[in-house]
């Protein structure tokens, strides 16, 4: 396993126990430039990953969406860190527990470490290339997950509740899917990590750091993360910003 694991689970943990803290006495809410919400749990969490990511690895450079959404955008190069503090805002504003911490560390264009926390299930999702995916849950020991191989019938997708579009219907119609799971965040690409479903069609706007952890944790669960041409999706695009993208298992 890459060495950084351990310490990189720590962080997002501890942003995971913030986001539940300020979510207890409830958050403060307003539009970013984008208009799209933000919180002052996604802010906290995010000066808690930046702090911690900067003490643990100070020559990395880390591309986290709060601090890029108030200009701060380091230079990177070959090894750099993204961070989502809190992706799936939407669902924890409706009070809904699928939000998650994402980190993750790229290397060379491709998502080699990632750790996908779901503090409201007190899950913790890692993954590295070579050393495989797993799953931690409460204080229990450390499990391993995989991606099943897509079946030809019968496929199981998970689509994103918040947004949806009619090129994603489509797209469902014409591959046969019977079963569509809707679910917000990143903890799409961990149903696909761990076998509980098959598919992942995108055809939203996603920016890098929504998505480098979940395709670090599929990735080394066996799964793949492809733009629509087939090409493998990398990261350290222009304005960080993703193609339509289809995810699925083994």
């Amino acid at each position: 396993m890459n060495t950084l694991g351990p310490a990189i689970s720590e962080i997002a943990r501890a942003a995971g126990a913030e986001i539940l803290a300020i979510r207890e006495r409830g958050a403060a809410v307003r539009e970013k430039a984008d208009s799209s919400p933000v919180t002052d749990a996604d802010e906290a969490a995010n000066a808690l990953i930046v702090a911690q990511l900067g003490q643990l690895t100070p020559e990395i450079p880390i591309i986290a969406e709060e601090s890029v959404a108030v200009g701060e955008i380091p230079e990177i190069g070959a090894r750099f860190w993204l961070v989502d503090p809190l992706d799936g805002t939407r669902e924890f504003i409706a009070d809904r527990d699928e939000f998650t911490v994402n980190i993750a560390l790229i290397e060379d264009g491709r998502p080699t470490l990632g750790v996908v926390g779901v503090p409201a299930l007190d899950k913790l999702f890692v993954g590295a290339t070579g050393a495989g995916a797993w799953l931690e849950k409460g204080g229990a020991a450390a499990v391993p997950i995989a991606a099943r191989a897509v079946p030809d019938v019968d496929a199981v997708a998970v689509a994103s509740r918040s947004h949806g579009n009619a090129e994603t219907e489509a797209w469902l119609e014409e591959h046969r899917i019977t079963r569509t799971d809707r679910a917000g965040s990143s903890v799409k690409f961990c149903r696909l990590a761990e076998g509980a479903a098959d598919l992942y069609p995108r055809f939203g706007r996603t920016m890098e750091w929504d998505i480098a952890a979940g395709h670090a944790v599929l990735a080394a669960a066996g799964g793949s993360v492809r733009t629509l041409d087939g090409a493998d999706l990398l990261y350290g695009k222009p304005e960080f910003e993703n193609p339509h993208f289809i995810a699925r298992g083994a």
